[in-house]
């Protein structure tokens, strides 16, 4: 009868090899469980921290007289599908400098409404001053704000849209 001849070294390594694999296991699920957290988690959470800055930023009593100046125009509203095949609202518009100085930041603030009146959903976003050069006196500019999550019960009106921040040359810090 034959005997099988183990090597003693390979029971010692394949003992030794198991809990680091086992480690090694468990890192790669936790990088792909974070991972697919990352790319499904809403939106929502990763703008609040755009809208929180944009929100906390004050304009001065120039600036408030300044963004009268301002013309927002030419909106149209769009859905889309994602990549996660999830129906997206995309609103399209264009903002006009019609002051005398250019423009280096501004944010506006959309809300959408219910068939009462009331807000359903309302977004602070930033259009322009994150890369673009800024909005030159009597210049145009078009803008594109997409939202993932309107609420169904939104009444299907163009949304109201203020400008809540807005930033001049001589103010820049």
């Amino acid at each position: 009868m034959q005997e099988k001849i183990q090597n003693p070294q390979t029971d010692e390594r394949q003992a030794k090899a198991s809990p680091a694999t086992i480690g090694v296991a468990a890192a790669v699920t936790v990088a792909v469980l974070v991972g697919f957290w990352f790319l499904f988690q809403p939106m929502h959470g990763r703008r609040a921290a755009l809208v929180q800055e944009t929100v906390n930023l004050k304009m001065s009593p120039a600036e408030e007289e300044y963004a009268r100046k301002i013309e927002i125009g030419n909106l149209a509203l769009s859905r889309a599908e994602n990549f996660l095949h999830q129906e997206v609202t995309i609103l399209n518009g264009e903002l006009y400098n019609g002051g005398t100085e250019p423009v280096v930041a501004l944010s506006l603030t959309t809300e959408f409404l219910d068939d009462m009146n009331q807000v359903v959903l309302r977004e602070t976003r930033r259009v322009l001053g994150t890369t673009e050069v800024a909005l030159a006196p009597g210049a145009r500019r078009t803008f594109e704000i997409s939202f993932e999550h309107v609420p169904n019960v939104w009444n299907m009106q163009a949304p109201a849209i203020r400008i809540s921040y807005l930033q001049l040359p001589a103010h820049k810090q």
